[in-house]
């Protein structure tokens, strides 16, 4: 998958570095502090193999896929102030080194960067799909707040956070692989589709390796999502499904933040089988992404979207 790419991913890095470069140094050293952070770059080569397998067979898609990891980097500092993480891929996040606020403006910086390089593609298409998913992502960003701390958060509540704030994007991602090849509407679809349902599996399967995984590995703290109040679907499952005192337990750790009983709370989770059943339903998106790959020609860049589904929920982080 990641050799299918390796030559387009190539160019994208080299024009995302590129067009980072800005006469302020501040802005320099932060935007290559976390471009430059070691991230798996999922998104530009997930529109990357989208418009190979829809038969593109232009230039646009190296500009579209560094404008897409701009917009989703900025997403990650801004995060980072909001839940005041230190911690991300195993390093120091950019707020815990340069302060809240030059993270806030950095991020700025590459949202207003990446519509500079929407509007060089000179496509209204283009412009209104970005757009639309920028904005859909600030709302989710905005229902994730008003659901911290909150115990009470259902499973759909959750999902309409994962839609908005994560999904949307991977589907945009996809979707303007159709658009660049001038795919008909049902393939366009499918491909938008698939990259939603992506989105849900990759997110979902994020929030099990809170509890499963290591620090090392994981690259933040085990128990974040917990430590910042974030109800997701393991703890959700688990205060539904959980013995009355377990139930308590969990409910009380999402409303303080409170992650001492750190052990007790994972071993909740566990034996309720909550961890089993969120990594089912990732599993589930994972597969429904892949059916959607069905109206495509077969190809190597199909058959590399369709080993994506399973990585998304197969990896250890």
């Amino acid at each position: 998958m990641q050799a299918l790419a390796a030559p387009g991913m190539q160019a994208v890095d080299a024009l995302i570095r590129g067009r980072l470069a800005s006469d302020v140094v501040l802005i320099n050293q932060i935007a290559e502090h976390i471009v430059g952070g070691g991230g798996k770059r999922l998104r530009p080569m997930l529109h990357l193999l989208a418009a190979e397998a829809a038969g593109y067979d232009g230039g646009d898609q190296v500009q579209l896929a560094a404008l897409i990891e701009f917009i989703h980097t900025s997403t990650l500092l801004h995060d980072d102030v909001v839940d005041e993480s230190d911690l991300r891929r195993g390093r120091k996040t950019a707020n815990a080194l340069w302060g809240n606020a030059a993270s806030v403006l950095v991020g700025d910086f590459l949202y207003s960067r990446s519509f500079q390089m929407m509007v060089e593609l000179d496509s209204m298409r283009i412009m209104r799909i970005l757009a639309d998913t920028t904005n859909r992502i600030a709302e989710g960003e905005v229902l994730q707040l008003l659901n911290i701390g909150n115990a009470d958060t259902g499973e759909q509540a959750y999902l309409d956070v994962i839609e908005r704030k994560t999904a949307v994007l991977f589907s945009a991602a996809t979707r303007l692989g159709a658009v660049l090849a001038g795919l008909p509407a049902p393939q366009e679809e499918a491909l938008a589709r698939y990259g939603l349902d992506l989105g849900f599996a990759f997110q979902i399967a994020d929030d099990v390796l809170d509890y499963v995984s290591d620090a090392a590995t994981l690259g933040k703290n085990i128990g974040d999502d917990l430590a910042e109040g974030k109800p997701t679907l393991p703890v959700i499952r688990a205060i539904a499904r959980s013995e009355p005192q377990q139930a308590a337990l969990l409910r009380a750790a999402i409303e303080s933040g409170d992650t001492g009983a750190l052990e007790a709370i994972v071993a909740a989770i566990r034996d309720c089988g909550a961890l089993d059943y969120a990594h089912a339903r990732a599993v589930d998106y994972a597969r429904s992404a892949q059916a959607a790959l069905d109206v495509l020609p077969p190809s190597p860049a199909r058959e590399a979207l369709a080993v994506l589904a399973d990585y998304a929920v197969d990896r250890r982080s």
